[in-house]
């Protein structure tokens, strides 16, 4: 329970809220395990695409991945309704103490019910497992991704060649083994050269251009950059067709 602390002169102290606070850590450490439930459920998914195993089983991965989407929404309002309420009493620092629970439920359910599906949008795991799932059925040519993409009819040699040609960095003009994206304009590196660009660029205080021909792009960061796994798994496929062809 959180305590207050009173001067001799009547005068209001301060409510201690280290207690909440040491919870409110643990909850944070919860949201890691979260986390690893996603990227879990994530690389299961891709499995399960690159193995053409029954549609079912990837519908029951995206259903796993909505449940920790929802989960981590929930956790994370939570916390900003309990980090509201102690902002609140301390700015306020009320003659009795208030109580905190309900406080933090009226902020909770507050957050909640502004709830929507396109909250999941926001969430940058769920985002980028729809998007690599998306990525990962086109590299292998899955029928109901080419319909959805207007490209049914086109010729496999075609959708091969371009698949390809996106295996090659941009900038060491080799096939990539550890792929990287750029969240900003979405073109594809090999982590290893493209940290080193960036890096040389900061060194000489500028900024790093995306080396993608073309592209506007003129502010590459580090921090824009995930890795891709459904383009590294199709890599490693293309990589095992050929081998297997020879």
């Amino acid at each position: 329970m959180p305590g207050r602390s009173t001067s001799s002169s009547g005068s209001t102290g301060f409510i201690s809220f280290s207690g909440v606070e040491s919870a409110l850590s643990s909850l944070k450490n919860f949201q890691s395990c979260i986390s690893s439930g996603m990227d879990t459920a994530s690389t299961v998914a891709l499995n399960l695409v690159e193995t053409q195993t029954e549609v079912s089983s990837e519908y029951s991965m995206d259903k796993a991945m909505v449940e920790f989407a929802m989960m981590d929404r929930e956790l994370n309002h939570y916390l900003k309704a309990v980090q509201s309420t102690i902002k609140h009493v301390r700015e306020e620092r009320p003659e009795k103490i208030p109580d905190l629970k309900l406080l933090v439920e009226k902020k909770f359910l507050a957050l909640q019910n502004k709830n929507s599906d396109a909250d999941f949008q926001n969430n940058e795991k769920f985002a980028q497992f729809k998007q690599q799932l998306k990525e990962l059925k086109k590299q292998y040519g899955l029928q109901a991704d080419r319909e959805a993409d207007g490209t049914e009819g086109v010729d496999e040699d075609m959708i091969v060649t371009q698949s390809q040609t996106n295996f090659i960095c941009p900038i060491t003009q080799l096939e990539m083994k550890k792929p990287v994206k750029n969240k900003v304009c979405g073109h594809t590196y090999e982590e290893e050269a493209i940290v080193r660009m960036i890096e040389s660029k900061h060194k000489r205080k500028k900024k790093a251009c995306c080396p993608k021909i073309g592209c506007s792009h003129t502010d590459v960061r580090m921090s824009d950059l995930i890795q891709d796994e459904a383009l590294r798994r199709a890599i490693e496929s293309h990589k095992k067709k050929h081998r297997q062809s020879n």
